[in-house]
């Protein structure tokens, strides 16, 4: 079952992605473009060329899982890309982006944000 959890780091790949890729294609994903971990329990976001499929890859302790969603009319909007060029997004991005909010629209009250700590 998918759960987001405001404790967990995510990272979204900002190239499109052959979505037939599984647990093996993905982690290099992981490991070679993004320079992360695929161990570390953090979720990895990936969206084929026309956004209209999404996959997370998250490490649970014992395996990896794979969350896959297909939609069948519309597409994912992404957010748009930090000014260092970072591919982090929040919980909450990633919620509207699985809901097909546009995330151009929101508007986001200012708010305290403690550091965040990894998935455990």
């Amino acid at each position: 079952m998918l759960q987001l959890s405001y404790n967990c780091r995510y990272w979204l790949y900002r190239h499109s992605t052959d979505i037939r890729k599984s647990f093996d294609g993905l982690c290099g994903i992981v490991q070679n473009e993004l320079k992360q971990n695929p161990l570390s329990g953090d979720v990895f976001i990936f969206v084929n060329r026309r956004r209209t499929h999404i996959k997370l890859l998250t490490w649970e302790k014992d395996g990896f899982a794979l969350y896959y969603k297909r939609l069948e009319k519309g597409t994912y909007e992404l957010p748009e890309q930090g000014k260092d060029g970072s591919s982090n997004v929040s919980a909450q991005q990633l919620m509207l982006m699985l809901q097909g909010i546009s995330l151009k629209q929101v508007k986001y009250r200012p708010r305290y944000q403690h550091s965040v700590q990894k998935c455990e």
